[in-house]
């Protein structure tokens, strides 16, 4: 089996320097994915995973720290490099606090820029432990909440900090019917209506991995009107 290609998020506005790094990036064997501002980041973490993440500060509309303050919220494990034009000491300091785990000052060495990246990839790989905890077992899924990991009968997958959250509320609340804004306490920590769209995409998510057929859930089912409720042995409830 080929090993899957590291996938990397770079966010970067300036389109000649953006070129530049996914070009080197994908010569090195990475994937890329690029987007301009921090908002498509941001909407790019809900749906899908990623190795690393390339930050740049001067971003229009929400700057590179702060998006890394939400990165964070959304998934404690995932490095991210910043890149910026400042070379203050003020600067790196709010840089880290704001959850970065490196940070490199433009211009930079090409040579440098790649070994970082190397370097952040392998030793987030020294963190993720094996599944050797009891899945938690329905139809023909195995999830493994401790390690971030399941099996799938679309195959083997990594799972964000968000969605094992999600999976552990549903879990421990088999059966029950759990509001949006009750699994957006537990899981986001907020109970803003605004952000109930972003709920829906991953219950989105969780039925892709899960459901034998996505449009006709049998696990994660929809309670109309208050939320969603998760059945282990599966069956399909309109209400």
């Amino acid at each position: 089996m080929t090993e899957e290609k590291p996938h990397i998020l770079l966010v970067e506005d300036e389109m000649h320097l953006a070129r530049g790094i996914c070009f080197n990036l994908e010569m090195e064997g990475y994937r890329v994915s690029h987007v301009e501002s921090g908002e498509e980041a941001l909407e790019r973490l809900a749906y899908d995973r990623f190795a690393l993440i390339i930050l740049d500060v001067m971003l229009p509309g929400m700057d590179g720290f702060a998006v890394c303050e939400r990165i964070r919220t959304m998934d404690s494990r995932v490095p991210v490099l910043i890149l910026t034009a400042r070379s203050d000491e003020g600067a790196r300091i709010t840089g880290l606090k704001s959850g970065a785990d490196d940070y490199l000052t433009k211009p930079f060495s090409l040579n440098e820029f790649l070994l970082r990246v190397g370097g952040m990839l392998r030793r987030s790989a020294w963190y993720r432990p094996e599944p050797v905890e009891e899945a938690y077992r329905f139809g023909d899924n195995e999830v493994f909440l401790l390690s971030y990991h399941a099996r799938t009968a679309q195959g083997e997958i990594d799972l964000t900090e968000l969605e094992v959250k999600m999976l552990s509320l549903f879990f421990q609340r088999e059966g029950e019917a759990i509001s949006r804004r009750d699994i957006l306490e537990n899981v986001w920590g907020y109970t803003s209506d605004t952000e109930t769209r972003t709920l829906d995409n991953f219950i989105v998510r969780l039925r892709k991995y899960f459901e034998p057929n996505p449009a006709k859930p049998i696990y994660f089912q929809t309670v109309r009107g208050l939320g969603y409720r998760f059945s282990r042995k599966g069956s399909e409830v309109a209400m």
